[in-house]
């Protein structure tokens, strides 16, 4: 089983290391299987935390591997969605799908069932031939989530990826980027500001403190299963366990708060 690693991840911008660093000796791991949703005040290195991941920044200290090989730089292995879905609006949607497909060199006719395949799977059926202006924000990040896809990657890394949908689309997005997850038997990392999001969506939450980004709270769940079992979201969402952890993590961030007020 493939494994994604951070062991002990310092991260300094620039070359002072005697500054308060960004990330601060984080360890985590994802498998196949696993979707980590990040939580944390602004400032607490989120972002930073996946773009070490991802393999965008270097680590001051501290390594990345996959499967014990270490890595420097991105891979293959680690798509990334980020909040701004960065389609290119010169392409229509399915040639936005098959983009990975066609730096891979593959015939058109392949990646083009391959790119409509995907786009089923995230909802657009029969949408590949539309432009990227016309859609709107929840079509526009099913269309990246599909385009990560079609990479075939072992981990799937998304930063905000429905931080600026409304909150109905949100809420449909997030349904189905579990059900796209589970069919993809990818590890998943999540950068997220929702507490209710990240408990619903992920197998652990994470809560990162501030000044230094460090670990402070690992909490494993089971709501996500739950919905993909066949129980409805509203009814998990409301449900007296999902409330009491979503206190708990609430109470956890706000407390970091109020240790930097000091």
């Amino acid at each position: 089983m493939s494994q994604l690693r951070l062991d002990n991840v310092s991260l300094h911008y620039g070359r002072a290391r005697s500054s308060t660093p960004v990330l601060d000796r984080i360890s985590l791991d994802i498998a196949p299987g696993d979707f980590v949703a990040v939580l944390g005040l602004s400032g607490s290195g989120k972002s930073s935390l996946l773009n070490v991941a991802a393999g965008f920044l270097a680590p001051t200290a501290g390594r990345v591997s996959i499967d014990g090989i270490v890595r420097t730089g991105p891979s293959a292995d680690r798509a990334v969605v980020f909040q701004d879905d960065a389609l290119f609006a010169w392409l229509n949607v399915r040639n936005n799908v098959a983009l990975p497909l066609q730096l891979r060199g593959l015939d058109a006719s392949v990646r083009h069932r391959r790119a409509d395949e995907l786009l089923e799977q995230v909802g657009l059926k029969g949408e590949g031939n539309r432009s990227i202006w016309t859609l709107s924000g929840g079509q526009r990040q099913r269309v990246g989530i599909a385009r990560a896809l079609a990479a075939e990657p072992n981990f799937l890394l998304m930063d905000e990826p429905l931080g600026a949908l409304d909150a109905m689309t949100r809420d449909r997005m997030q349904e189905l980027l579990l059900r796209v997850w589970h069919a993809s038997r990818t590890g998943a990392l999540m950068i997220t500001h929702s507490v209710e999001e990240a408990l619903f969506v992920a197998t652990r939450v994470v809560v990162l403190a501030p000044a230094p980004g460090r670990i402070s709270e690992v909490v494993e769940t089971d709501f996500g299963a739950r919905f993909l079992a066949g129980e409805p979201a509203r009814a998990i969402k409301s449900d007296a366990e999902f409330i009491a952890l979503r206190e708990h993590l609430i109470a956890a961030i706000h407390r970091t708060s109020a240790r930097i007020a000091a």
